[in-house]
């Protein structure tokens, strides 16, 4: 855990006692400040004081003696409208900030590497941290992907040995007000939690925050799919203050780095080099995971890993778990857990990634429904509808996709298998790619993931490994012992 005593002896408050928030004020104890930590649910306030935490209530106690409020990110700052908590300390010109403000704070000298986007930035982020650890450098990879910032190891004392790598939401951007990252990673932006942002332009705004205070040689690496990022990037270049890679899944970007047909190329230098196969890695199968792996290679070259290097790390990285993760191919199926994907867009692109899918969606739909999805049916032999969303999906494919109202996951993923079964398309895969949320049904998309690996793995038939099975999972090369006739 990192310890923060630039705040020790001084009064912090931390509102929200989550996991991040938790481990703040925990972290915060350990420095000697002088806490006061609070949570409007009862059962977070229980956990934090039975861990030595210092209970006080913020809506009941003297601002003007807080220096600072340690703000939870899911905690709202401005819209809808301010938190009362909010309100309280702007009154009493209280600064707020988050947790990764505070190991900014702590840890100085090192580098620092974030990386945003609306889809795929805990898929970069748990890469590129495999790609800088399996090179060897001393790096710690956390932020929004899970690991709280302040339990993650000090590496201040390293100086510019030291990286650590962080993925960060809108939320927790608005609440960093000084680091300046030495590499920035903006992947892709699309219309998403636009109610914390007052619309797509204060999204725009709290996205592009994490290239503030870059110049030269710090750099943006950003991804130019979308048309947001694509003028984001026109406009860093006109200013000019830091070195800029502009990064592609589906183009050809001159000056940058790009995947075309799988193949990674590095035109960095002006030599359109193709530098690996991303095919080779089933971990990395669709358009938006070369973007993603493009953005990873640029942030590491940029970091000083050789290319050769960071190309073979590429190829051992076992994936992000619950996200287009491979889980096993059961009597010729292959079984993808997508449970990460709550949002339409995020279903999307892995509905973008299969050719033969059967596929489980549903649970508790955000607004939108399934929204961009329903321009990626053309690869969807079936579908298997769970959770309240069932039935307002079904409507909303009719006539698109045959489709079966499951209900239940179990009962899909039996369902899913022996439709795949029966299907002759090449390579079938049975994908949960909900593009829900998963709180109808459990208490967490990682849950649910879970709950479906469980059900895989108690199939009757014969299992075999994906990443032991090269070029027969769906998105990778077939072995001509494999191709269409032979046995």
């Amino acid at each position: 855990m990192t310890q923060v005593f630039p705040f020790a002896s001084h009064p912090v408050a931390v509102f929200g006692l989550g996991q991040s928030g938790l481990a703040t004020a925990r972290a915060l104890v350990e420095s000697k400040a002088d806490v006061w930590a609070w949570d409007d649910n009862e059962d977070a306030r229980q956990r934090a004081a039975e861990e030595g935490v210092p209970l006080v209530d913020l809506y009941n106690c003297d601002w003007r003696a807080v220096t600072s409020l340690v703000l939870s990110p899911g905690v709202p700052l401005h819209h809808p409208e301010p938190h009362p908590v909010v309100t309280l300390a702007r009154q009493a010109n209280c600064e707020i900030i988050g947790d990764i403000e505070l190991l900014g704070r702590a840890q100085r000298g090192c580098n620092y590497i974030g990386i945003t986007g609306t889809n795929g930035k805990s898929t970069t982020t748990a890469l590129l941290g495999h790609i800088m650890q399996a090179a060897g450098r001393e790096a710690e990879v956390g932020g929004n992907l899970g690991v709280p910032a302040l339990t993650l190891e000090p590496l201040g004392a390293l100086g510019p040995e030291g990286t650590y790598v962080l993925e960060m939401s809108s939320y927790q951007l608005e609440l960093t007000v000084s680091i300046t990252f030495n590499v920035a990673i903006l992947l892709n932006l699309s219309a998403d939690h636009l109610d914390r942002h007052g619309g797509m332009d204060g999204y725009i705004a709290a996205k592009k925050t994490i290239f503030h205070r870059q110049t030269s040689p710090c750099t943006a690496v950003i991804g130019v799919d979308d048309t947001y990022c694509r003028a984001i990037a026109d406009e860093l270049k006109a200013a000019g203050e830091q070195e800029i890679i502009e990064v592609s899944g589906e183009r050809e970007v001159p000056g940058g780095v790009y995947v075309l047909d799988g193949v990674l190329i590095d035109d960095t230098e002006n030599a359109a080099t193709p530098v690996g196969n991303l095919r080779e890695n089933p971990s990395l199968t669709g358009t938006h995971n070369g973007q993603n792996a493009a953005a990873a290679y640029a942030a590491a070259k940029t970091a000083g890993i050789a290319p050769s290097v960071i190309m073979t790390c590429i190829q051992s990285y076992p994936g992000l778990v619950h996200r287009q993760e491979p889980v096993a191919l059961v009597d010729g199926v292959a079984f993808v857990n997508d449970s990460k994907a709550t949002n339409a867009d995020a279903a999307a692109r892995a509905l973008a990634s299969y050719e033969t899918i059967h596929w489980i969606a549903g649970g508790l739909a955000k607004e939108g429904g399934l929204g961009v999805a329903m321009q990626h049916l053309g690869h969807v032999r079936h579908a298997y509808l769970i959770g309240e969303a069932a039935l307002r999906f079904s409507h909303a494919i009719d006539g698109k996709v045959p489709f079966t109202l499951s209900h239940t996951l179990d009962t899909a993923v039996g369902q899913a298998f022996e439709g795949a079964k029966d299907d002759t398309g090449l390579r079938p895969v049975v994908l949960l790619s909900p593009a829900c949320a998963s709180f109808d049904q459990y208490r967490s998309f990682e849950a649910r993931g879970d709950a479906f690996k469980g059900l895989v793995e108690a199939l009757p038939g014969t299992h075999l490994d994906p990443f032991e099975q090269p070029g027969l999972f769906p998105g990778t090369d077939v072995p001509d012992s494999v191709q269409e006739g032979a046995a």
